[in-house]
């Protein structure tokens, strides 16, 4: 006779019990309440400053006037996208745009990995809390500030042209120059960011297991082997994450920064898409016209976004 308790008849089990979820679902909202209280300001922030607003993208395809309002402005359907297309502006703002973003992408993005590696690799405590010190402080700078020490460096009578002219050299107008507007503007970038950048990358190297450094070390690899074999592969998934969230604001540049560097003779090389949009939106208030050029350039970076995760996948580090 068989000592396992029968099973009771009755209809099979066909789907998720949904009594059961709801009750997971409030005794989980219960025990965890004050998290999700917590999350309110966050959920909040996001639907008051990012999702409410985009009602107002109706505009791109309208002849606005505040006079009339949102609701009863005329609809001129892809006019302002087709005006936007057409226009002397449009490939020197794609140009600069994707030129400024691509170099930041190809230098300034491994900078902080190159530096984390470098602090990494420091056997000294103290000279290694020294240099992460130093590169930290520039991302506590204001751009406003950081603009300003740039604009009177660089300036013909600033440090920069000083030395320049103690070793016999002309001196140059570099803010003046449209040639020199993109090395000024990445390499700045770099200066300020790459300390705080290198931040995350050392997180995750700290959760990698140090057994595999043993392991290697049996197997004869040095330092460069270590780190070649071991560290990057360990810091991948924290690389691609965020190459994927870098590439999603492809198009998004920098542009309170430009606004505070660039000037009429620059802009050949430093106009890009958001600081046409400054002017067009908020002095000249054409506010259909900008509206449609940033639609325009929010579809590229989402659509640069799904790409890249998608992309992704194939290492299996994907953000969805």
């Amino acid at each position: 006779m068989s000592l396992m308790p029968r099973r009771k008849s009755g209809p099979p089990v066909t789907g998720v019990d949904k009594n059961a979820f709801s009750y997971r679902a409030f005794r989980d909202l219960k025990l965890n309440k004050y998290i999700y209280v917590m999350l309110v300001p966050v959920i909040a922030y996001y639907v008051v400053f990012l999702y409410g607003p985009m009602y107002g993208l109706q505009i791109a395809f309208k002849d606005y006037s505040a006079g009339a309002g949102m609701w009863n402005s005329p609809w001129v359907g892809f006019k302002h996208f087709e005006s936007f297309f057409e226009s002397y502006y449009f490939w020197r703002l794609l140009r600069n745009t994707v030129l400024l973003s691509l170099y930041e992408l190809v230098f300034a993005f491994p900078a902080s990995i190159i530096l984390a590696l470098l602090l990494n690799e420091l056997r000294s405590n103290r000279f290694k809390r020294m240099v992460q010190t130093v590169t930290y402080m520039p991302h506590f700078i204001s751009i406003v500030v950081i603009s300003g020490m740039l604009v009177d460096f660089l300036s013909r009578d600033g440090l920069i042209n000083n030395v320049i002219a103690m070793f016999g050299f002309e001196r140059t107008a570099f803010l003046g120059e449209a040639g020199w507007f993109r090395s000024i503007y990445i390499s700045s970038n770099i200066w300020q960011s790459v300390g705080w950048g290198s931040i995350i990358y050392l997180s995750a190297m700290s959760s990698i297991d140090p057994s595999l450094y043993e392991a290697a070390r049996v197997d004869g690899a040095n330092r460069w082997k270590q780190t070649l074999h071991v560290t990057i592969p360990g810091i991948m998934p924290t690389i691609v994450i965020l190459l994927i969230l870098q590439i999603g604001s492809f198009m998004t540049v920098g542009t309170e920064k430009i606004l505070l560097l660039y000037n009429p003779t620059t802009y050949e090389t430093a106009d890009v898409i958001g600081t046409f949009l400054y002017r067009k939106g908020i002095l000249e208030a054409d506010y259909s016209y900008s509206a449609a050029v940033g639609l325009f350039n929010s579809v590229i970076n989402f659509a640069l976004l799904v790409l890249a995760n998608a992309a992704s996948k194939k290492s299996g580090n994907n953000l969805w």
